[in-house]
């Protein structure tokens, strides 16, 4: 996997994780996937998927703690 497919944003401050998660979401074509690292389970986040990307992506947990969550996120 390049550094294009994962995006830590763990440095990022609060207010910008999810829309640079859309924008990176947005950008990818059917079938691409990018892997998303956050520094606390981002269920919130899928749950926004879930209502503004409904039956467009894919959640796949890689890790899930205790210092980082990985997730790969797909387009549908």
């Amino acid at each position: 996997m390049d550094q294009d497919t994962v995006l830590d944003i763990r440095e990022t401050p609060p207010a910008k994780r999810h829309p640079l998660i859309f924008e990176k979401f947005d950008g990818l074509e059917v079938g691409d996937a990018f892997v998303l690292v956050n520094d606390h389970d981002p269920k919130p986040l899928y749950y926004q998927f879930e209502a503004e990307r409904k039956n467009m992506f894919t959640w796949e947990y890689l890790e899930e703690g205790p210092s980082a969550w990985r997730v790969q996120i797909g387009r549908k």
